[in-house]
C-alpha cells in the first residue's frame, strides 16, 4: 500500500488497517518463532506500512 492510496482513506478506515496490519505482523513473528516463516521480508514490508499509515495520520493531526 503506498502512500496515495492511503491518503484517499480517512481516518477512521487508517485506523483499522493499522489494526489488521498490526494483527498480520504479529501471526508473521509468531510463525517466525515456530520456524514455519515461509516470506521473512513480509515483515519488513507490514512495519513500513505502519510506519506509514502512522505517519499520514499525524500529518493530519498537525494539519488540522
Amino acid at each position: 500500500m503506498n502512500s496515495k492510496e492511503i491518503r484517499d482513506l480517512t481516518n477512521e478506515e487508517i485506523n483499522k488497517k493499522i489494526d489488521e496490519v498490526k494483527e498480520e505482523l504479529f501471526n508473521l513473528r509468531f510463525s517466525q518463532a515456530t520456524g514455519n516463516l515461509e516470506k521473512p521480508h513480509r515483515i519488513n514490508e507490514l512495519r513500513k506500512t505502519i510506519a506509514r499509515l502512522k505517519t499520514i495520520l499525524r500529518e493530519r493531526e498537525l494539519g488540522e
